[in-house]
């Protein structure tokens, strides 16, 4: 077993925890440096034993052996990331300027190492001849290609050109995330008058007047830029003054004020740029799609605007029919975007009789995530303990060890986060402290996080969710069990390692168990009463589940556009981001910008893992639509089908190509019209 020195540092040593957890509550912020640093000088160690073996490279003593030389680093790492995502004090950005660099350099030490490089390549030369398995040749492969792509095949001139554009972007995400959110947290909005908050519900105006008394503001209420209270404040605040003043604050985020990330925008993207071009491809889009299942711009655009032209059509009728209802019961004449969300929640309760408000009192939180968690135990077969062994960052955050339920097999340890607090990122997602596969010399078990923002508890009621929360959580719930049930031997190619146009399959996939009644009744309970959701509460969410599905379409497609226009455009011609932005997107926009580009806070494209990637929410519902079909037709938790997807498809990880492992799942491609079939938008066969 390997073997890691403590050194006084925490994040050094294989914790004694249960399932080896970080050790939370010893880990300080000054321990993050000296971790890396000390990682980097491991890995270094183990690379040159790998680089300086006499021996003849094997598959053992090269690929596997590169595959855990840097596991402790990517621990540290792993834990530093996701603490600067989910606390994100000033003192670990700080930190994240630092350390990226280091990790930066010293991956394009690996990657440019010829003697490495030669290793791997005269494997993979012979790799028919190898007798590997399956996962063994996935391996290879993948570690070939990660060579080839990190530019071990260039010249000297063009590998330091390479490492001085990774150092350069390392630093440049973590940047562009700190000033989206500081921009955030920089407005307030403070209203003393009740009239100012009406229309709002009392679950709303209670969680902002108990965070105007902990800001200092008594008989006062606070309107910020967090998701739980701007959302339902743009929804229901009849003041459409202030609905204009919160709208056009959001969309000023990180433009012309103190946190501006246009110059962040336009280095990402010529440093993108410039790496493609010196690893031999067109632009960032090309570098990128070449590891997607949709393989090209071209593939991405020809889906993206078969999505579009059934979308605008939906899209122009429910604007248009929000802008006759706003004239009809308020004689506005000028509709402008802050009256979307305002007039669409009140033509949806004059058309269905029911407003998304109804049913936050059946979505008390606690109560939500049972009920979650007893859906993902009915479908795989899963036990839920909750643990209080494993320290944690935050006293919002709960742990559950999971097992399975018939061989009690422990199964991993999951966490969860589900409030907002400052410096912690907008919007939900999920992630790994350390995946499955092997680790400090043994095969182990993993440890996942969801991270989200939902509504805190107020003195008198407990957090209560609205039914957009509700998919969320279950969408990271997806994401986790990717993660949690991956059965593979080397973590690199473990749960949520997939093609990125595949990995949200298993996330989005369980959002439509939340519109079934067979599963939403196990969790949707008055949280003062007990009593279960009346049917026709029911009956009127469900006949509303499409309600704007035309509209919210579209603006997915704005961003996959805009997405892809950014990364095949030479940055070289991109120069004023604004109307960069507003030609990219003229022929979808139904309303002309009033504020600064939404570009400025896409943090999905410029600070995460989506980068000409944002068309693959929606290529994954299509798998998604069309694989909850297959449920649909045998049974809901049908046994067989539910096993078949969990061995096929989540235990598989990156182990095969993702189309293979749907084809095995499914017996067919997906159909690429199950997603309109699911919208409405087109009528089953």
């Amino acid at each position: 077993m390997t073997e890691y020195t403590q050194d006084n540092n925490p994040l050094l040593y294989v914790s004694n925890l249960p399932n080896a957890a970080p050790p939370f509550d010893k880990i300080e912020e000054s321990h993050y440096l000296p971790a890396v640093k000390s990682a980097i000088a491991m890995a270094r160690e183990n690379i040159a034993k790998i680089r300086d073996n006499p021996e003849p490279p094997t598959f053992e003593n090269t690929v596997v052996a590169l595959e855990v030389a840097s596991e402790m680093l990517g621990y540290v790492q792993s834990i530093f990331y996701n603490q600067l995502s989910a606390a994100g004090t000033d003192a670990l950005n700080d930190l994240a300027e630092k350390i990226g660099p280091l990790t930066s350099n010293f991956s394009s030490d690996i990657l440019h190492d010829a003697a490495l490089f030669a290793r791997v390549q005269d494997l993979y030369d012979r790799r028919e001849t190898l007798g590997l398995s399956e996962e063994g040749m996935m391996l290879l492969t993948e570690s070939h290609e990660g060579f080839i792509r990190g530019g071990a095949a260039l010249g000297e001139e063009g590998k330091a050109t390479l490492r001085d554009i990774s150092e350069k972007m390392s630093v440049l995400g973590p940047k562009f995330m700190d000033n989206a959110k500081k921009a955030q947290e920089a407005f307030e909005l403070i209203l003393t008058d009740p009239a100012d908050i009406s229309g709002l519900p009392d679950s709303i105006t209670d969680a902002a007047k108990e965070d105007a008394k902990e800001h200092g503001h008594e008989n006062a209420w606070r309107i910020t830029l967090d998701f739980p209270i701007m959302i339902p404040f743009l929804q229901f605040a009849d003041n459409r003054a202030l609905r204009e003043k919160v709208a056009r604050a959001y969309a000023d985020c990180a433009w012309q004020d103190d946190f501006d990330n246009t110059e962040n925008i336009k280095q990402t993207l010529t440093l993108r740029d410039a790496r493609a071009k010196l690893l031999g491809y067109e632009n960032h889009a090309a570098f990128v799609l070449e590891r997607r299942m949709a393989e090209t711009a071209e593939n991405v655009m020809t889906f993206v605007n078969r999505l579009k032209d059934g979308y605008r059509p939906a899209a122009k009728q429910d604007l248009d029919d929000l802008k006759a209802f706003a004239k009809e019961r308020d004689g506005l004449d000028d509709f402008k975007p802050w009256d979307v969300a305002y007039y669409s929640e009140k033509l949806k309760e004059a058309r269905f009789h029911y407003s998304s408000e109804d049913l936050r009192p059946y979505f008390p939180l606690d109560q939500v995530l049972d009920g979650a968690l007893g859906h993902f135990a009915k479908l795989f077969g899963l036990r839920f303990e909750k643990s209080n062994a494993y320290p944690v960052w935050h006293k919002d955050v709960v742990a559950f060890d999971i097992h399975d339920e018939r061989s009690d097999q422990f199964i991993g340890t999951l966490y969860g986060d589900f409030h907002p607090r400052t410096g912690k990122k907008n919007g939900a997602w999920m992630t790994s402290y350390r995946e499955q596969g092997l680790f400090a010399g043994e095969i182990r078990r993993p440890v996942v996080a969801i991270v989200c923002n939902f509504a805190k508890p107020s003195a008198d009621r407990p957090s209560l969710l609205t039914l957009s929360d509700v998919e969320t959580l279950f969408h990271e719930l997806g994401h986790a069990f990717h993660a949690l049930l991956s059965d593979v031997t080397y973590a690199s190619l473990a749960g949520t390692n997939v093609r990125w146009d595949f990995v949200e399959l298993p996330s989005q996939v369980q959002e439509n168990w939340v519109f079934e009644k067979e599963t939403l009744l196990t969790f949707a309970r008055h949280y003062k009463t007990g009593e279960p959701m009346p049917d026709d509460l029911y009956d009127k969410m469900l006949k509303a589940k499409n309600f704007m599905v035309g509209w919210a379409g579209l603006r997915q497609m704005t961003f996959a556009t805009l997405d892809m226009r950014y990364h095949t455009t030479p940055p070289a011609d991109i120069d004023d981001i604004a109307a960069f932005e507003d030609n990219a997107i003229k022929d979808i926009a139904l309303f002309p910008r009033y504020a600064g580009p939404m570009s400025t806070t896409f943090s999905h494209i410029f600070a995460g893992g989506y980068s000409a990637g944002y068309y693959s929410y929606k290529w994954a519902e299509v798998l998604d639509a069309d694989a909850f079909e297959a449920f649909k037709e045998a049974g809901l938790y049908d046994r067989e089908t539910a096993e078949r997807y969990k061995s096929e498809i989540l235990t598989r990880g990156g182990t095969r190509h993702p189309a293979e492992l749907y084809r095995n799942f499914r017996g067919r491609d997906a159909d690429p019209d199950a997603l309109l079939r699911r919208e409405g938008l087109k009528k089953a066969s």
